[in-house]
């Protein structure tokens, strides 16, 4: 398991077998991570989280007091603010054992998921969608989208780098980012990158 770069606090338990955690990735303090997990290179796993038997992509970063649940994938570069949560179960009872019918939810690369945000189960976060802090999510998210409120909605589009885009840079060319220059174009409901005003990525 010890891979270059590796750090894992002694208070956090790994358990084994086929349990995978990435070169220069840090997991802190009372974090324990289930056997069969797979965790990419470059990740920061904070304090007091726990991960299932899950597939967490490279350079993912993971706030403190978060459970990713097994039936939940991350792709990479997903960052998940503290205490969001994630559930796998759609009609939980506590005397009804249901670990056959846990529902896939997959976060897609370079997504974030705001503190204390609600994710129900079987949903998709789009490429760099942007869920808001608190927000409780119960349908899928589409790419670049920012989604607000409980239940959650669209309140507008994002950019790969994080900014909000603009409403009143609309125009007939799309939205333009004011902090990197990507442009993106909107059509039926879906968000578009296509191009940049600077020529590279910030």
């Amino acid at each position: 398991m010890d891979r270059p770069g590796q750090f894992i606090h002694p208070t956090a338990v790994i358990d084994q077998p086929n349990t995978r955690v990435g070169a220069d990735t840090y997991i802190w303090h009372f974090v324990h991570v289930m056997a069969g997990a797979y965790i990419g290179d470059r990740c920061s796993i904070g304090q007091g989280c726990f991960i299932g038997k899950v597939r967490i992509g490279h350079g993912c970063r993971i706030q403190n007091n978060v459970s990713v649940y097994d039936g939940v994938t991350l792709e990479d570069d997903v960052f998940l603010g503290p205490s969001c949560v994630f559930t796998n179960v759609k009609h939980p009872r506590a005397h009804v054992q249901r670990k056959d019918q846990y529902q896939r939810t997959l976060v897609c690369k370079g997504a974030t998921v705001g503190a204390n945000a609600t994710i129900m189960c079987g949903v998709t976060i789009g490429e760099y969608a942007m869920i808001g802090a608190g927000a409780v999510v119960t349908a899928d998210v589409p790419p670049y989208a920012l989604v607000m409120g409980s239940p959650g909605r669209r309140t507008g589009w994002v950019c790969a780098c994080g900014e909000t885009l603009p409403q009143d840079h609309a125009n007939r060319d799309g939205f333009v980012c004011t902090r990197c220059g990507d442009r993106y174009a909107e059509l039926d409901g879906l968000l578009q990158r296509y191009g940049s005003t600077t020529g590279s990525h910030a």
